[in-house]
Order: structure tokens, then sequence, then C-alpha cells
């Protein structure tokens, strides 16, 4: 209930009777930040992230920041916060699978920045993408040889930050000369000066073990590693296998036996060849995958994390000299290489039943552009059903979130709603206003 705008604590009126709360104020999902309140959800159009359309207008109802009923009509509980939300559709919480939030697209200069600086820059990423309607990310590598997004994991969990609740891979461990050595892109601007940009490098299957354990050590939920080069370092090519077979058996198998799944960073066909049979969880990029191989990674259930919109971006902008202005030469050359095989990636990932969990590769980008991931999918022709599950269920069976994933009864009530149907307009993806993670209100129409 409210006076005057302001949000009352009690719920109870002037007349001293008990009545729903209803959320209008100024103060609505401020007033106990942290801790869930019982809240009903009404009005809005529901689906659940398994099926392939919204079930209708259904009503949520949250205790202790878990789905407790989900129905057609549900009587609001004496002191319940009421939020109506007709014009709306929920889903799920999205995940972003593939994120790197203490990294900028002027990726060189956030190399030369102390690690307490790149860690508060961040804070107001992690915001932002929670605002945005993600509840949950996986980062995938630092550019630093600290460990800072796991103290930013951690500050989350504790809450004494606002963000997604984040799984994370600390580092990319690399072959020399590879991807994740940016060595030789930075000798120029360091010369004489004792800070070396290997990062994670590791050669060799005793250094990748050793490298591996590190990570562990440290305190890493994922492990990430490349396999092939990449399109943003100047020393490798995205085609180029960087790591033999021996060298992804041995780390994968190092991870596994603490308790880690593995996923490289993979552009090339035989890199992604490579890393299926050493056993990984998924593949992050996967572009100049052939639907030969794409099979080969349906045979043994590895989930691919496509990270269309910022590759595809860049392939079909290849002759636009407005688009790279500022960009180094050397990433548009290997764009032109490797435009038709892009392209043609994508056709192959939309006509196969790869199992598809959504990830952006934001901090590349603009990370609040994270959510372009979605209309970028579409247009490639995955139906919006199979992106809207690749961001939610699926998402989950990857990262292994039982509890999120999926509207149910008993569920974690990580919760949004965007204006409008993203089944028929998938831009509305962009647009989430109402945001609840585990029962709490971040953000609200």
């Amino acid at each position: 209930m409210t006076a005057n705008g302001v949000l009352l604590e009690s719920g109870v009126s002037p007349m001293g009777a008990e009545v729903p709360t209803v959320c209008s104020g100024p103060l609505c999902g401020h007033r106990r930040k942290g801790s869930p309140m019982t809240t009903l959800l009404t009005g809005a159009t529901v689906w659940d992230g398994l099926d392939d359309r919204p079930a209708g207008v259904r009503d949520i109802l949250i205790e202790n920041g878990r789905i407790f009923k989900i129905a057609e009509k549900i009587a609001a509980p004496a002191g319940a916060v009421v939020i109506d939300l007709t014009g709306h559709t929920v889903t799920p919480g999205f995940m972003d699978c593939h994120t790197h939030v203490t990294v900028t697209p002027a990726i060189f200069p956030v190399l030369t920045r102390s690690a307490v600086a790149t860690a508060l820059a961040t804070i107001p990423v992690l915001k932002t993408m929670l605002l945005n309607g993600f509840t949950t990310i996986r980062d995938l590598m630092t550019a630093d040889t600290g460990y800072n997004t796991l103290d930013l994991r951690d500050a989350i969990t504790a809450g004494l930050i606002e963000g997604p609740r984040m799984l994370v891979a600390p580092h990319l461990i690399s072959a020399r000369g590879a991807h994740g050595d940016f060595s030789g892109a930075l000798d120029d601007q360091y010369q004489g000066r004792p800070r070396p940009m290997e990062l994670a490098a590791a050669d060799g299957c005793d250094e990748i073990r050793s490298r591996v354990r590190t990570e562990i050590r440290a305190g890493a939920d994922w492990i990430k590693f490349g396999a092939t080069g990449g399109f943003s370092t100047p020393s490798d090519d995205p085609a180029q296998t960087t790591y033999s077979q021996e060298e992804m058996d041995a780390l994968v198998a190092t991870a596994r036996d603490l308790g880690r799944h593995a996923t490289p960073h993979c552009y090339g066909d035989e890199g992604v060849r490579r890393a299926v049979h050493a056993g990984v969880r998924s593949i992050e990029h996967g572009n100049l995958a052939t639907a030969d191989t794409l099979q080969i990674m349906i045979d043994n259930g590895v989930y691919l994390v496509p990270t269309q919109f910022t590759t595809l971006d860049d392939a079909r902008h290849v002759d636009d000299d407005a688009f790279w202005a500022g960009q180094p030469a050397f990433k548009r050359r290997k764009y032109k290489i490797h435009q038709k095989a892009l392209l043609d990636g994508a056709d192959h990932v939309a006509n196969s039943d790869v199992k598809i969990a959504f990830g952006t590769d934001a901090g590349m980008f603009p990370h609040a552009e994270n959510w372009k991931e979605f209309p970028t999918m579409v247009s490639t022709g995955i139906t919006p059903a199979r992106a809207l599950k690749a961001a939610t269920s699926v998402a989950a069976e990857l990262l292994e979130l039982d509890d999120l994933g999926v509207l149910a009864p008993g569920k974690t009530a990580d919760i949004i709603a965007m204006p409008g149907d993203p089944f028929t307009d998938i831009d509305v993806t962009g647009q989430a206003d109402f945001v609840m993670k585990e029962g709490v209100v971040h953000k609200r129409p």
C-alpha cells in the first residue's frame, strides 16, 4: 500500500486491516534491497523457458526468493507486493554464457591499468547488465594477471555490489603467440618495462596442467583455453589451431579431474574437432565450423555458444570504411579473408540441431548492447523460441544451474519482463523494464 507515493512497510491500511501492498511508489523494489519479499506478479503473458510459445496471461506468486505458484488467477496474500505487468511478457532471467565484464572495446588501454582500477570500473557494468535483464553471466577472461573477476563474483554473492550471479573462468589459457598472449601487441608501448603481457600463456602438457591447477586453486568455476587464433590479436589467425590434440587432452582431463568443465575460444573447424575430441562441454564462437563438424558436436552433446552479434556485425560491414575507422587493420583483413565462411557458418548453425547457448562476447563491444545477440540470431534463421531458450533453459543446462532458466513452482525467482511479445518482435528483448533476481526487485516499469 502507498501513502503520498511512498511504499508502506507494514502492508496495513490506515483502518488497521491487512491489505496487499501494491508496488507503485518511488521506493518500490528498494525498501528491502537484498532481501526477498512476498510478491505477486499479475497481468502479464508468461513464458516458462521451455515451451515454443507463451502459456497466456498468468499470475506468479513469489515467496522467500522462490516461485511458489503460477496460475491464471492468484489471490494476493496479506502484505504481498502486487506488481501489475499488463502488456508485458514475463520470462526467466536471461543468461549470457560468454562475457568479459572487465574488458572494453579499447582493450589495449585496459591492459595498462591496475587490477583495482579495473574492478572499480566494472561495478557499473555489472549493474547495467543486471538491469538489462541478465541475472546470470559466465565470464570467460579478464585482461589482467590477477583474479579480479573472482572477487567481483564473490562481492555480488555477498550482496556488496549489484549485478548478475557470476560463473568465472579467470583467464584464457593460451599458447604463446596465440590469442591469449598480448605481448606482441604491446611491445612498442612497453619497451624496457618489466610487465609481461603473456597473461595465462602455457605451452606443453606439463605447463598447461600447472596453469589449470593454478586457476582452480584461485577459485575458477570454469577453465577457458585458446584452441584457435582469433580476430582481435595480431599474431594469429582464427582458422589456425594453436594447441595440439595432446595438449588439449591434457588440459581438459586436468580440469575434469578437479571437477571443472573446460571450454575453448575456438573459431576454426579443426580446432572445434580437437576440442570436442578432448571432451569440452561447450565451444565458444565456432563461427567457422562446417556442417559436418556441427554434427560431431551434436553426436557428443557439446553446446555451441556462437557469439554471432559481434562476429557477423564485423563480417557484414567488412567493406564499410567508416565502420572500421580507428580499428586495427589486421582485424579487418582477417574478416575480409573469412567473411564468406563466417556467413556460411551462421547458416550451418541455423540449419542444425546443435544445442545453442546464448553468449555474446560482451566487452568486445559495449556491454549494454549484449541483448543484440537475440535479433542477430533471428536474422540468421534461428527461430525466436530457439534464441530465447538459448538464453534461459538451454543456458541453465550448459551451466548446470538446475534451479534457474525455467519458471516453475520451486525454482529460484529470477524473472524479467519486457513490453510486447519477443516471439513476434525479438527487439523487445532490449527493453526489459522489470528485473527480479532471487525474489528481489531491482527494476520495474
